[in-house]
């Protein structure tokens, strides 16, 4: 396959960024998207030329990290799969593919299609733990009674990894996808159940002062999402967060 690619470049945070254009030849179309940016970086290191900074780590669709948005749409045309799991079948020869980073105003550019999603780690930690009796007389999760259909939504939600392609789709740059699916995966068990007031509030508040939007309903999240993360989160977070409001105005 030959491809034309056009690639956010942008030297710093602080430095303005344009597209620029590449052409690459000859990419197998089993190749992932990854790879084929490996190739482009390796042609332009031999040309003297700055290689594109992009993020990837696991590369098997758990950490996230490779978040891209290609030709308008968050991890690129497949469904349910990140950037690192897209391969260029998707795409056909002679394809112009535009390549940018994630963006919101919680997400800034690092570099290039390099951005920092630290907000997502600052929101985690305003609740996003369990408390946990360490006195000795611990007692074993697998010993609590769940029933399986919490137990299982449960699960459901804590198969979000962070990439923050719900940010990247949302027309208004929301993050409630993200902040929904940290605070079900506990408030839905017996052992979330001691902070669930303070962690819906807090990590509310926490996604509202990194300038992230707020959600309209118009699921856009859900269908980029590469993990299928429901919008029931989003509608158990504001249950959640309303009566969590109401009480401790009552206090």
């Amino acid at each position: 396959m030959n491809l034309t690619l056009k690639v956010w470049r942008q030297q710093n945070a602080k430095a303005k960024g344009k597209v620029e254009t590449y052409n690459v030849k000859d990419i197998s179309p089993d190749s992932s998207f990854l790879e084929m940016m490996d190739i482009l970086n390796e042609q332009l290191i031999n040309n003297d030329i700055e290689p594109v900074a992009f993020d990837h780590d696991c590369r098997e669709g758990i950490c996230g990290m490779c978040s891209l948005y290609i030709n308008g749409e968050a991890h690129g045309p497949d469904r349910k799969v990140t950037t690192c799991q897209l391969h260029m079948r998707m795409f056909k020869d002679g394809d112009t593919i535009t390549i940018e980073p994630f963006r919101s105003a919680g997400f800034p550019v690092v570099k290039d299609l390099v951005v920092d999603r630290s907000a997502f780690d600052r929101i985690q930690q305003a609740g996003g733990y369990v408390s946990v009796n360490t006195s000795g007389n611990t007692q074993d999760a697998n010993a609590i009674p769940i029933p399986k259909v919490d137990a299982d939504k449960a699960f459901d939600a804590a198969t979000c990894i962070g990439c923050g392609a719900c940010v990247a789709t949302c027309k208004n740059g929301s993050a409630m996808l993200f902040v929904s699916a940290k605070v079900s995966q506990f408030s839905l068990l017996p052992q979330g159940q001691v902070e669930k007031d303070r962690r819906v509030l807090n990590m509310v508040d926490q996604m509202d002062t990194e300038g992230f939007g707020n959600c309209t309903n118009t699921g856009a999240c859900e269908v980029e999402c590469p993990k299928g993360i429901s919008l029931d989160n989003i509608a158990r977070m504001n249950r959640d967060f309303l009566s969590a409001s109401v009480l401790s105005k009552d206090k």
